[in-house]
């Protein structure tokens, strides 16, 4: 079972914080499914936002049709620059305030739903890879509502410099020290991971 295949919704979807990764309901989307709970979902992978801009880009690379949803994300997001958000930034989309919490890790799940040759490789080297979010104020949203910054904090470590921290780059980790308590504790985990 896979949940990256997403649709835009046809009216308003009630988010809310799902819970631990390991006894949660997994997406905080009502009606979202995530298909791996070991290592999607919970309360900071709750949400998955990622740029219409982007998809832009890796349409024209690929050549292909990219729609809303086509990277298995929740909110596909126009107009503002998700990969320039910095960790721990809360945003408010009506009622619901969420907060940026780390980068998505390219799997396996999403190389097949690409099935483009070299997939993994080309979408890390290119290092914007959205932001998952934690769900703070839960409520309903819906498409054509506007994002709102509620809240930057006063580091600058942004979302693309935690992904490659993850991904071994030594200089992006002691950067990526300076967030502080603005890192999730999936960020924390996967900093303490050995190649980290």
């Amino acid at each position: 079972m896979t949940g990256i295949h997403k649709l835009p919704a046809s009216g308003p979807v009630a988010v809310s914080d799902p819970g631990p990764r390991s006894t949660g309901v997994g997406s905080g989307l009502a009606g979202d499914v995530i298909g791996d709970h070991r290592h999607h979902g919970g309360t900071d992978q709750a949400v998955y936002a990622f740029g219409r801009a982007e998809l832009d880009h890796w349409a024209g690379r690929l050549g292909r049709d990219l729609p809303a949803g086509a990277f298995g994300e929740n909110l596909t997001i126009g107009g503002y620059d998700v990969d320039g958000a910095v960790l721990g930034e809360r945003w408010r989309i009506g009622d619901v305030e969420l907060q940026v919490t780390g980068p998505r890790l390219p799997c396996g799940t999403f190389r097949s739903a690409m099935g483009v040759r070299g997939w993994l490789r080309m979408f890390t080297e290119h290092g914007r890879t959205g932001a998952y979010l934690s769900v703070l104020t839960p409520g309903e949203l819906a498409a054509g509502m506007e994002l709102t910054v509620c809240h930057r904090p006063d580091h600058d470590v942004t979302v693309p410099e935690l992904f490659r921290a993850l991904m071994g780059d030594v200089a992006a980790r002691r950067r990526v020290a300076l967030a502080g308590d603005d890192l999730s504790v999936t960020a924390r985990r996967g900093l303490a991971r050995p190649g980290a």
